[in-house]
């Protein structure tokens, strides 16, 4: 377990890295001749058809609907793990995180809300400012944090597991569009289907895979958002070791596509959504006036830090958590900015939310998110910065 939470730690500080380096090359060409080259690769369309069964999608909605379905399937085995078999496992461990999550999702969403209440096409990125990217927010706190308690660590990626449940359970409930009961029904039997292999501990990856894919194709047509059928795929992958033959597996099947997708994630994934997603052009003046904007900067630069470490102090204080071991006032708030940095999930949900309006509601996300995150990664690397020189002396 120490091993596996030490190489996250390494490949999430090396992708927050490339993720900010895929986010500022997309900026720069967005502001450059190149826009146009920009802008026509990923309006491209790209049509897979098997008989009559057919996805005809342009390249950016292969990247927001299939790459980032496998993110969510990494997340969804991440906190399969941690919740059976980890330190999510004990309700002492699980109490502040949850409770620090749940504050950090509504505070931002009351502060964007007070921007935007009177337009109800703006007011659809309510939930926008109350996502946390892990991969930056564990980029900049192994680059400015070393040498702080492995809890505190361990407490930041506990919040931000919560908070990606949280976004997950928000796409389904308000961003998922018409249902159709007949794909709906196709995904719920392939889910079955997963259950039973798990359950006769069917020991071949290739089964899954098969299967998991016909589950998200069937999501992808049904109006739910397709990256949900990642997270709901992962519960089926089995923890414990599988048998193969008259040999028990090392490990388990879960382990294996954890370590093994990791380094995907963070290193092509996410950094290609960075690429695809963060390109703004920053020539309208107005646009970065939009209430959008100051909600979503208000809410995560502002919101996140108050809601996180507002509801650690009351629960404290209250006797409902404890600080976890080793981890004063200072690095919590210093945490508790980090979090403020969205990112990658803040664009993707964003994309949702103002799918099919102007670009310039899209525009004024991106606006947003990038300035927000800037604004929480400086003052957290400060804060963290001054956090571990009081724990040095």
């Amino acid at each position: 377990m120490g091993h596996s939470i030490t190489a996250l730690f390494k490949h999430e500080a090396a992708g927050g890295v490339i993720l900010v380096a895929a986010a500022l090359f997309a900026l720069i060409i967005a502001n450059s001749p190149a826009f146009g080259l920009y802008q026509m690769v990923f309006d491209m369309p790209v049509t897979i058809s098997i008989g009559a069964f057919s996805i005809d999608k342009p390249m950016l909605l292969w990247i927001n609907d299939g790459l980032m379905a496998i993110f969510f399937f990494l997340i969804g085995l991440e906190v399969k793990r941690e919740v059976l078999d980890g330190h999510l496992s004990s309700p002492q461990k699980v109490a502040l995180p949850a409770i620090a999550a749940i504050a950090g999702i509504m505070v931002p969403a009351l502060f964007y809300a007070a921007f935007n209440y009177h337009d109800a096409v703006t007011f659809k990125g309510w939930a926008v400012p109350a996502a946390t990217d892990i991969a930056f927010a564990l980029g900049v706190f192994s680059l400015f944090g070393r040498a702080l308690p492995i809890t505190l660590k361990l407490f930041l990626l506990s919040v931000a597991i919560f908070d990606d449940i949280g976004a997950i359970i928000i796409i389904a409930l308000f961003y998922s569009a018409d249902m159709s009961l007949l794909s709906l029904s196709v995904g719920l039997a392939g889910l079955c289907i997963l259950f039973l292999l798990n359950r006769f501990n069917v020991a071949k990856p290739a089964a899954y895979l098969v299967v998991g894919v016909v589950v998200w194709a069937a999501v992808l047509k049904s109006g739910v958002h397709a990256t949900l059928a990642g997270f709901a795929i992962a519960w089926f992958i089995p923890l414990k070791p599988t048998f193969d033959g008259s040999t028990q597996s090392s490990s388990s099947m879960l382990l294996k596509l954890e370590e093994g997708l990791h380094t995907w994630v963070a290193f092509l994934i996410l950094p290609v959504f960075a690429f695809a997603n963060a390109g703004v052009r920053f020539i309208d003046a107005d646009v970065i006036l939009m209430p959008v904007v100051i909600g979503i900067i208000a809410g995560l630069f502002v919101g996140k830090q108050l809601g996180i470490f507002g509801a650690c102090w009351l629960a404290v204080k209250l006797g409902v958590a404890k600080l976890p071991a080793g981890v004063t006032w200072l690095q919590v708030y210093a945490v508790s900015i980090l979090c403020g940095i969205g990112f990658t999930m803040s664009l993707f949900v964003g994309s949702l939310a103002f799918e099919g309006y102007s670009s310039e509601y899209l525009d004024s996300v991106k606006i947003g998110v990038l300035s927000a995150s800037l604004l929480s990664a400086c003052l957290g690397a400060v804060i963290i910065s001054l956090a571990r020189k009081k724990q040095e002396q």
